[in-house]
């Protein structure tokens, strides 16, 4: 593992320098990745690993728009694609990328079939950090690992065609055959993570929902709506307060701290924009924390994942959903949003 500083502090980190894909096939060689859900995070591993010369197979239930989806990225019924339980027992990794929700629901299926020897896998921490409440627990002669990617299904997969990688972090919590580790960033590095950083289940459920409901999604929308209701209040137009709230940032300011960092972005702004944003980050962190701190504290106590076992097993889930999702879509924001990305200098013919 390389060593490498990160702002003072040292980690060890695996890069496909030092844990190249041949290696990575030499591992997963006499392997079976039977990859069970076809949502989110499925078609980017499965797809991923497979033209990595892995060989994967995919379980879904047959008839699913999710069964339909993967027929036409290629996989073939019968002989790379199958019903979940023939799939789970022809596996000798399973790689469970199911929603958590529905991890809960089939997993009696799937613990049935996890004889002695084989690897669950996992791409979130929260079935297994949670296993009071979720009930997923495994047995103990079947090794027990987690790579979970910085980001999302569709980006790991557009990465991996641009010849990139998405980090992603590495995680073992049981070691029965004594190669888990091995199992596990050779599954890294066959999905297509640019490094892989250690971790552990909790840390990494802890993290990920407290970054989802905070900077990547929660905290950012609330901080996208707040600026452009204030700028509309005082007379802004949609098209002025949206392009000053979020184009500008996605479009002109992120590709740069993404690059290159904040300070860098920083320092190549005007000095008035120095001046402002040196001035006001600090009251906006100041007013911001003791959201984060409650946050983190309800993600440890398990209260947001209770909420989340609560509201996604009520038969009426996906129709509550989708009116929460609604009242986004239909926000003057981002219908603003939709017409301001019409007229970006690509989509011209």
């Amino acid at each position: 593992m390389a060593k490498i500083n990160f702002g003072g502090v040292e980690e060890e980190v695996v890069t496909r320098e030092e844990f190249p894909l041949e290696k990575a096939q030499e591992v997963l060689k006499d392997e079976t990745v039977a990859v069970i859900g076809y949502g989110v995070q499925g078609p980017g591993q499965a797809l991923n690993q497979k033209e990595n010369g892995v060989n994967v197979i995919v379980g879904q239930r047959k008839g699913s728009k999710t069964w339909d989806k993967a027929v036409a990225d290629g996989w073939v019924p019968g002989e790379t694609l199958f019903e979940i339980e023939e799939a789970l027992e022809k596996g000798t990794i399973i790689c469970y990328l199911l929603s958590d929700a529905a991890q809960i629901e089939v997993w009696p299926t799937v613990k049935k079939h996890l004889t002695a020897g084989k690897a669950l896998y996992f791409s979130h921490g929260f079935g297994i950090t949670y296993k009071e409440r979720t009930g997923i627990i495994p047995p103990e002669d079947v090794d027990v690992i987690l790579v979970a990617p910085k980001g999302s299904g569709t980006s790991l997969r557009r990465m991996f065609l641009e010849g990139r990688g998405l980090n992603s972090s590495y995680a073992v919590f049981q070691d029965a055959t004594g190669k888990a580790k091995d199992r596990a960033v050779a599954l890294g590095i066959a999905v297509g993570s640019g490094y892989l950083f250690p971790t552990t289940f909790k840390k990494e459920v802890f993290s990920d929902l407290t970054g989802e409901r905070g900077t990547l999604m929660g905290a950012i929308q609330g901080i996208f709506a707040a600026q452009f209701e204030v700028l509309r209040q005082n007379g802004h137009s949609p098209s002025e307060a949206f392009n000053e709230t979020v184009e500008e940032l996605t479009q002109s300011l992120m590709p740069l701290v993404a690059e290159n960092g904040m300070d860098w972005m920083y320092a190549n702004c005007s000095t008035t924009a120095q001046r402002g944003a040196l001035d006001w980050w600090k009251p906006f962190r100041d007013a911001v924390k003791p959201v984060f701190e409650d946050l983190y504290k309800s993600v440890a106590t398990g209260e947001e994942a209770q909420k989340s076992i609560d509201a996604n097993s009520k038969p009426d889930y996906r129709v509550k959903l989708e009116e929460e999702l609604k009242e986004l879509h239909d926000s003057e924001m981002w219908q603003a949003g939709a017409e301001v990305r019409k007229l970006r200098p690509e989509n011209d013919n």
